[in-house]
């Protein structure tokens, strides 16, 4: 038994098989397309449910959001492409399968409490620092999902009063500072040739975030992914 797993980005699109211990038997992943991204996307996923060799039983997606309950429409903020896309009928009309949608960064804390970073944790919040800044709490070992089914994201916590325009429409958002495209117009290079310094002030405002958060949730653990935070190295 295995299920199919669809991880949807700004920077790339992953897709691949999963079986029930976690394990991925198959991946397949291209960079997100600045149009066309559900071309893109449904060409990776019959390609993982056609060369599969075991029996799948169900699809679990992680998208950037904000989205309604359920991921039936998303809006990722960094797809302009896709504002209030049918994601979850176009997948299941894709695949077949039955399909279960969650914020990026919840889904990752998920696999992170089941069988990564943070197992036997009950209390935690996982991040993704990349092209957006998503987050998401378990509390008491529950997810947190919120009323919208966006609870957790960290991203739009204010750590720059008065600072940059976020693409939420307001200023000094966590994610208007310290993602990849933000760091890029801040500074002039791609984060991946950030300066130490850069990387220090990034740190800093992901730190004001995290004690917010964490003091607000009553956290102890915090597990942080993502293209710009991996990329940052030792720092």
């Amino acid at each position: 038994m295995a299920f199919l797993a669809v991880d949807v980005g700004g920077t790339k699109l992953a897709v691949g098989i999963v079986d029930e211990r976690g394990t991925v038997l198959s991946k397949a992943i291209t960079p997100t397309p600045s149009e066309n991204v559900w071309g893109a996307l449904e060409e990776l996923v019959i390609g993982q449910v056609r060369d599969a060799n075991v029996e799948i039983v169900s699809c679990g997606v992680g998208c950037g959001g904000p989205m309604s309950p359920g991921g039936e429409d998303v809006s990722p903020l960094n797809i302009p492409d896709w504002r209030a896309f049918p994601l979850r009928d176009r997948l299941r009309h894709a695949t077949g399968l039955e399909v279960f949608i969650a914020n990026d960064a919840q889904a990752l804390v998920l696999g992170e409490v089941w069988c990564g970073a943070a197992q036997g944790r009950t209390d935690v919040i996982g991040m993704v620092v990349s092209t957006g800044v998503g987050g998401g709490i378990v509390s008491d070992g529950r997810l947190v999902t919120g009323r919208s089914g966006n609870g957790g994201h960290i991203g739009h916590v204010i750590v720059e009063p008065d600072g940059r325009r976020c693409a939420c429409g307001a200023r000094g958002c966590l994610e208007a500072h310290a993602s990849g495209p933000s760091i890029e117009a801040i500074t002039g290079v791609p984060a991946t040739h950030a300066t130490l310094q850069t990387k220090q002030l990034v740190g800093r405002q992901v730190g004001r975030a995290l004690a917010s958060v964490g003091a607000l949730m009553d956290l102890d653990y915090a597990v942080i992914g993502g293209s710009v935070a991996l990329g940052s190295g030792e720092p």
